[in-house]
């Protein structure tokens, strides 16, 4: 029997402080941009029955247990106390959270207290440029705050993360951009922050990128179909991704591609041709639930074993945090141990891969023990 005694989510964030009616809950659920079909539920995905698999043991339910059931037994319990239960459920021992999301949601100290955890930031880059941005007058202004923050945020962050500048940052070229490309973008959107613009113009997105690249910590850039995913991005940004690995390679700071799916593929071969890039599954896992095993085997064909890394992606829903590390765990076995029960694997290498995936790869990326 394959398991991993510890567990670090290498991305995650916070979960919602609040009370959640059915309505609310299911959209958290589903996380897309609309209601589900007219008479149906988001409960009936693959996501939904991991949620009713694995969650209603830890609320004191059978498992299985109808989602009118399940959460009439949340509300009883109270927010803080499901959250409490669920996120002990989990088995993660360190949460890196991204704490960029706009919402009521828990600090990672929050998490960590509920969850009888650590936790540790994990930086959007976005969010920082845009604070900066608010505070600055002039272009000089904002391109000297901008590095002041970054390096600031440098002292206390485990890691970076972009959202969007592969999408739109790395379209023209990968290098850094020129001084004076810089400044006109900062002046264009400094006017255009002013009526609430979002940061998308290709050259300050990658001036911003560089900048994080400095500090020589990991920086992680979601390589996926979900969030910021534009329609002229077809492979979720991997062809862009790899042409900043090799301009990145040698300098000290590594590339955490986060929740490939649909692109999974694409984004483990990249962990395989450059040293520093690096790949986790992230929400994929729960959103495939009975078939996880299908989709970790994949990655596990392409990228080497100490290129991947778990998360779970979860946001707003603790249910969302036990889905990924149950269903996770229960993929890994199944992959894993299926090797070694076939003899292709000795069961000892099997239980020292299942290790580095879970836990061993993050605390060496993030020295997490050096801290």
């Amino acid at each position: 029997m394959i398991e991993t005694t510890t567990l670090v989510d290498q991305n995650c964030h916070g979960v919602l402080r609040t009370e959640l009616g059915l309505g609310t809950f299911e959209a958290q659920l589903g996380r897309t941009a609309g209601p589900p079909a007219a008479g149906t539920t988001f409960f009936d995905t693959q996501t939904g029955f991991a949620v009713r698999r694995w969650c209603p043991p830890l609320l004191g339910l059978e498992p299985h247990t109808s989602p009118a059931g399940y959460l009439a037994r949340r509300r009883e319990l109270g927010v803080l106390e499901a959250g409490r239960r669920l996120l002990r459920g989990t088995g993660v021992t360190t949460y890196l959270v991204d704490t960029g999301l706009p919402g009521d949601l828990t600090a990672p100290e929050e998490i960590a207290a509920a969850g009888a955890a650590e936790a540790r930031e994990i930086v959007r880059l976005e969010l920082l440029a845009q604070q900066v941005a608010d505070t600055s007058g002039t272009v000089d202004a904002l391109l000297a705050n901008l590095a002041h923050a970054v390096h600031t945020a440098a002292e206390s962050a485990v890691a970076f993360v972009s959202v969007t500048a592969m999408r739109h940052g790395a379209a023209r070229a990968a290098e850094p951009p020129d001084a004076g490309d810089v400044r006109a973008a900062a002046g264009r959107w400094l006017a255009a922050r002013r009526v609430g613009g979002r940061l998308t113009d290709p050259v300050l997105l990658r001036h911003l990128l560089w900048t994080a690249v400095a500090t020589g910590l990991p920086l992680q850039l979601h390589a996926g179909g979900g969030d910021g995913c534009r329609a002229d991005c077809a492979d979720g940004g991997t062809a862009r991704i790899a042409g900043f690995a090799a301009a990145t390679a040698g300098l000290g700071s590594d590339l955490v591609l986060l929740h490939g799916l649909p692109y999974h593929r694409q984004a483990a071969r990249l962990a395989a041709a450059f040293p520093h890039v690096y790949v986790d599954l992230g929400p994929a896992l729960a959103h495939t639930g009975a078939r996880a095993a299908d989709v970790l085997a994949e990655v596990l064909e392409l990228a080497p074993f100490g290129k991947l890394l778990y998360s779970s992606g979860a946001r707003g829903l603790p249910e969302l945090h036990v889905v990924g590390a149950r269903v996770f765990r229960q993929a890994l076995a199944r992959v894993l141990g299926g090797w070694a029960a076939d003899g292709s694997w000795a069961l000892a290498d099997a239980q020292r891969v299942a290790e580095m995936i879970a836990s061993g790869n993050a605390r060496r990326i993030y020295g997490l023990d050096e801290i």
